[in-house]
């Protein structure tokens, strides 16, 4: 106490600044209440500050849940900065040591139940005391709405040049609305909201969907977006290529003429992609990225050279333009199109060949650069029929970098893409030549096994009906022999001899016929007693 009477004294004859005695809550509680002061957002423990957060160090803030907000803390554009040169404001600019550690928080949710009413503090204290006729909401509610006004998010200086109406988003997924700022660029969703700097922005590639109907705007950022534990590093907006609008840029024509000459346009009446990517090109300086030449060509029957002038030209160099007008036809993808369909594990997507990279979209994401390619094996997998129609192509990086598998290609895709990755002086591996090479002979050794068991089994059938024909006859000499001897035996026999005297009821009833036909031939008696025999035995055995 004796030092802070004395620190008192200095700081008051020297400064003129009073020192004020304020005890924190060291107790380590996490229930507390938020206090918004007009620079900082305090927690505060039984009326004790906790700890405080600049709101210039929040960069973003959400509703995560019913009675949940998530507040986002600002990150250095360089991940090795640690912002201690107070840029970014608040503890990073109070030294060195304050901003020198490498882990940095990134995100705080605070639980919030309960309601509130506007004009009150969320954490319930009156403000007003016409408390009865202010409206009831969601506390959390209240809590983001107030913390978006006093942190001034998604508040730009200046008005929006350009505003574009339920975008709809592949990455992250949903729809947002785009406002277009000097600076930045915002989008606004249903749940969460983004600000976005045009410094941030390091990739913008426009890329045709092979569809034919949609096309896609895909933007690099670093640092990715955030959205919970999700990391975005890239933007992917899908628009309808056949949707037509009108604009006229929010800007005066001083600031058009001395800032944006030959960037921008007063009134633009285009497709809405070329719209919106002519007026990020104008906006961010950043080099609008297509499809290599060496590998595109729209399908004819579906756009035409004038359609293709109308809406990329604008947007390409002149070398860039011959790509949609001019191309060799053994350099494009077999159905016509930019992108190749493919799938990395479960997700179905399409890679798109540039001049300087690979492109995997939609999800996940995926950039290769061809600095960073050590090789490209193009092998088949799977089973012997769906071995013949899809390979897989597995881009294998530098440095122990890993690799990169593309699955499911279609079979009729290989010839392009091997003269792609020979123009680009990529190094390829083709182990489908060996596979077909191996199916090959193997397919042939199973035909000439296939053919030996066919001569063996034909030699077997002609042996096999020599012999049943030899042992037929051999049956029918030995039953001639048989029935010989059994006839001098058999009393059946005796019945059909001529010499023989019949008793019993046979007897009469053989004299019965004989008198019936009144022949006296015995040959003629015995032909027709030898059916009536039989049929008298089948009827026996009856």
């Amino acid at each position: 106490m004796q030092d802070f009477e004395r620190l008192t004294k200095v700081f008051k004859h020297s400064y003129s600044i009073n020192l004020e005695h304020k005890e924190h809550a060291l107790r380590g509680w996490n229930w507390g209440k938020g206090d918004f002061a007009k620079a900082e957002l305090a927690f505060t423990v039984q009326n004790k500050p906790a700890f405080e957060i600049p709101y210039s160090e929040i960069s973003n803030t959400n509703l995560a849940g019913k009675n949940e907000v998530a507040v986002e803390f600002s990150l250095p554009a360089n991940g090795e900065d640690t912002g201690t040169n107070g840029h970014l404001g608040g503890a990073r600019g109070r030294g060195k040591k304050a901003g020198a550690g490498r882990d940095q928080l990134v995100e705080m949710r605070f639980y919030i139940p309960g309601t509130a009413k506007k004009g009150t503090d969320p954490d319930g204290e009156n403000s007003d005391e016409e408390e009865d006729e202010k409206e009831e909401q969601n506390a959390a509610t209240l809590f983001y709405e107030t913390l978006m006004e006093k942190a001034e998010i998604g508040e730009v200086a200046g008005d929006t040049f350009a505003t574009f109406l339920d975008v709809l988003h592949l990455t992250p997924r949903g729809r947002y609305d785009i406002d277009m700022y000097e600076s930045s660029f915002r989008l606004r969703g249903k749940t969460y909201d983004y600000k976005i700097q045009y410094e941030h922005i390091k990739k913008f590639m426009l890329l045709p969907k092979p569809d034919d109907l949609h096309t896609l705007i895909t933007i690099g950022l670093e640092p990715p977006l955030r959205q919970g534990q999700t990391r975005y590093p890239f933007l992917v907006m899908q628009f309808k290529r056949d949707e037509e609008v009108e604009v006229d840029l929010n800007m005066t024509e001083e600031l058009l003429k001395e800032k944006y000459s030959g960037k921008l346009q007063a009134h633009y009446e285009s497709p809405l992609h070329a719209v919106v990517a002519q007026i990020f090109r104008g906006l961010t300086g950043k080099k609008v990225v297509t499809p290599s030449k060496d590998f595109v060509r729209y399908k004819s029957t579906t756009i035409s050279s004038s359609s293709i002038r109308k809406e990329y030209i604008p947007l390409l160099n002149s070398e860039m333009s011959k790509a949609y007008t001019k191309a060799t036809p053994n350099n494009n993808s077999h159905h016509q199109q930019s992108g190749v369909k493919c799938s990395i594990k479960a997700n179905e997507g399409h890679l798109y060949c540039l001049d300087k990279s690979f492109m995997f979209v939609p999800k996940p994401a995926t950039y290769i650069a061809f600095d960073n390619v050590s090789s490209i094996t193009m092998s088949r997998v799977g089973g012997a029929l769906a071995a013949s129609r899809t390979f897989d192509i597995t881009i294998t990086l530098k440095g122990g970098g890993g690799e990169h598998q593309f699955s499911n290609i279609n079979r009729e895709e290989q010839q392009p893409l091997e003269e792609f990755f020979k123009r680009k002086g990529l190094r390829t591996k083709n182990e489908m030549v060996d596979d077909s090479s191996a199916l090959i002979q193997a397919a042939l050794a199973d035909a000439s096994d296939l053919a030996s068991s066919a001569d063996e089994d034909e030699a077997a059938n002609k042996n096999s009906a020599v012999s049943g024909r030899r042992g037929s006859a051999d049956e029918d000499e030995e039953s001639v022999d048989e029935d010989f001897h059994a006839s001098s035996e058999s009393d059946v026999a005796e019945e059909y001899d001529s010499a023989h005297e019949s008793s019993g009821a046979s007897g009469s009833e053989d004299e019965m016929d004989v008198d019936v036909d009144g022949d006296g031939d015995e040959d003629d008696v015995v032909e027709e007693e030898r059916p009536r025999k039989k049929v008298k035995v089948k009827g026996a055995g009856k």
